[in-house]
């Protein structure tokens, strides 16, 4: 418990600051107030927009009175929508969270498989090809991914929809595509683009931390006491190698979800990557900040996510002993 009230301090402490920061850079990307009334606006109405959207008062004041409305979940209304920030948000965050699990969840299902198989069998010829596919999967651009897919199973194949999130389903609050063919046919093409890259990365890795443990003494140990090759594969070295893959997935799953902008671009997938992107060409100064906050807090909540996955993962943990981190 007092390890998870030291990471919440933590978590407020690095929001603080990200909005800050957040704020700090957005106050000079350009002016609103040139969008919203236009070039042909007197100088009058210019002055009279500033004074109304509180842009003339002093910056600390500004963000103090942001972080103010942002306690209660006023984020303050969007510059370029005219809706209330906390609301085009929520809109479009069901979106981006669902493309993120899903693109996660095929990287780590096959990545992690694929990396401890390809380091058990080195000399298999279908581990040079894993290994070479991994390594274009690195190389090639996100976007080029995503267009050589939709040109293949959208316009040669006819299969797959290109843009759009397709039929989806209002429960409460929260919109899903997960719960109809429609959905689940959209979401294909844009998960496996954004997946390509963790799923190379990840399989690497894990290959990687499987060869290293398999050189380790209590290895050698293991294989002395006469112990069976599966045991010693998959109940002793599996374990530890899946320490630094669990901290690496986790940040991934964190990059996915802040930096799915261009898929969510290639796709038109109407999500908080498409959404930022309008917001930074109207400079709308709220909805960037908000949206530098939420990034903030996602990384933090996977971050305390990963280490309390450790307890389960690495007995030292639970006994009070270190534990090796790669990030």
């Amino acid at each position: 418990m007092s390890f998870v009230l030291g990471r919440l301090g933590q978590t407020v402490l690095v929001l603080l600051v990200a909005a800050f920061v957040s704020f700090s850079l957005f106050r000079y990307v350009g002016d609103p107030v040139n969008n919203m009334v236009g070039q042909s606006a007197s100088l009058a109405d210019r002055e009279a927009m500033r004074a109304a959207l509180g842009l003339d008062d002093a910056f600390i004041l500004q963000f103090a009175r942001f972080v103010g409305n942002a306690l209660t979940g006023d984020f303050g209304m969007s510059y370029r929508f005219g809706q209330p920030v906390a609301t085009l948000i929520a809109e479009r965050f069901p979106a981006t969270l669902e493309l993120a699990l899903i693109s996660m969840l095929i990287a780590t299902g096959l990545g992690v498989p694929l990396g401890v198989w390809t380091a058990l069998n080195r000399d298999h010829w279908l581990s040079q090809v894993l290994l070479a596919a991994s390594l274009i999967g690195v190389a090639l651009p996100t976007f080029l991914i995503g267009i050589a897919l939709i040109l293949f199973f959208s316009v040669w194949l006819g299969w797959l929809p290109s843009f759009g999130r397709g039929e989806v389903v209002r429960i409460g609050g929260w919109t899903t595509g997960l719960l109809t063919v429609g959905g689940l046919r959209a979401l294909v093409l844009p998960s496996i683009t954004l997946g390509v890259f963790q799923l190379a990365l990840i399989l690497r890795l894990a290959r990687a931390e499987m060869l290293e443990v398999m050189r380790a003494d209590f290895i050698r140990f293991a294989r002395a006491r006469g112990l069976k090759p599966r045991a010693i594969q998959y109940r002793h070295a599996l374990r530890n190698t899946l320490v630094p893959v669990v901290t690496m997935i986790g940040l991934q799953f964190g990059n996915v979800f802040a930096f799915s902008i261009i898929v969510e671009t290639v796709f038109q997938w109407p999500g908080l990557g498409l959404l930022v992107i309008q917001a930074i060409q109207f400079a709308d100064v709220p909805l960037l900040a908000a949206y530098l906050v939420l990034i903030a807090l996602c990384f933090a909540v996977i971050n305390l996510a990963v280490d309390l996955a450790y307890v389960a993962i690495d007995p030292r943990v639970r006994s009070g002993g270190g534990v090796r981190r790669t990030a």
